[in-house]
This record gives structure tokens, C-alpha cells and sequence, in this order.
């Protein structure tokens, strides 16, 4: 049985995705369509399930380049199985993983600092006071999992 080809706007009409979106994935190396004398683009129907992963990845805060480097991965000319796909998803569990602790912390602690409307600075992971943070690295070091009172230290106003 030959893989039925699809035009891009049948591939564009099953995945939701802009024809542009499409193109721009092509450039990117995450589908390969073949191209028909007269230069139209053609796609497998596996090429439907890899479009669909990039976008739902994006959506999660994958780049292209992580897209790209995981699908590179998948075989050419034949449907990815479970086993293939299964490969995919432990490549993306530990970051998936770390992106929800990240998620559940930011929920729980705009939940209570800016619910309550006092910016409770003893408890408020946004309050950086002398910016403490910075001995951490860049960006919402709080939010993102780091300790605002380092072990050894002791906060500021305690006693000896």
C-alpha cells in the first residue's frame, strides 16, 4: 500500500496550522515534504503527528532547536511506533517535570501574596529586598526554586 501524499492545505486543514506555520517548520528541518514535478509540496500523513507534537512542544516552552533535535530522531519512510514515540516522551520528561514544579510554585505564591493585595514581604517569593537574589544568577530566582535565605546566613535584623 503507497502512502497517500497530502497537499499543505490538507495538512494544514488536519493540524490547525497556518500554511505559513508549515513552511516555517519545513525550513526548520522538522518535516520534510516531497516536492511534485511541478514544485508543490507534498506530505506523508505522518508528517500530520510530527507538525502536531511541535506545536503542542512549543506550547510547553520547547524551542524549535529541542523540536527539531528530538524529531531528527524519529525514522523517514515509515510511521513512528509506540516504542518511537515513548523514546520522545522520556527525552521530555525531565524537563516537562521541572516546568511543572516551576508552574505549581508560581501559582502557589502569586496565590498568596497577590490574592491577598499587602505584598506580604516575610513571604512573598517576588520581594527581593538589597537584591539578594542576585548571588543565584538571572531572573525570578525565588519563583524559580532557589532558597532566598541560603544556608548559613541569617536574614536580615536577627540577632547574633
Amino acid at each position: 500500500m503507497t502512502d497517500k501524499l497530502l497537499s499543505i492545505g490538507e495538512v494544514a486543514a488536519r493540524t490547525g496550522l497556518a500554511v505559513s506555520a508549515i513552511r516555517f517548520y519545513e525550513e526548520k528541518g522538522l518535516v520534510k515534504p516531497v516536492r511534485t514535478t511541478a514544485g508543490q509540496r507534498q506530505f506523508h500523513r505522518t508528517d500530520i503527528r510530527r507538525l502536531s507534537f511541535a506545536m503542542i512542544a512549543q506550547q510547553f516552552g520547547f524551542t524549535i532547536t529541542q523540536i527539531a533535535e528530538v524529531l531528527g530522531t524519529l525514522p523517514d519512510g515509515r510511521a513512528p511506533t509506540k516504542r518511537d514515540w515513548a523514546r520522545i516522551g522520556r527525552a521530555f520528561q525531565d524537563d516537562l517535570d521541572a516546568k511543572i514544579r516551576t508552574l505549581t510554585r508560581l501559582r502557589d505564591n502569586l496565590d498568596g501574596c497577590i490574592g491577598c493585595g499587602c505584598l506580604s514581604l516575610r513571604r512573598c517569593a517576588l520581594y527581593n529586598p538589597k537584591d539578594r537574589a542576585r548571588v543565584h544568577g538571572a531572573g525570578p530566582r525565588f519563583l524559580m526554586g532557589d532558597d532566598p535565605e541560603p544556608r548559613g546566613s541569617k536574614p536580615s535584623g536577627a540577632g547574633s
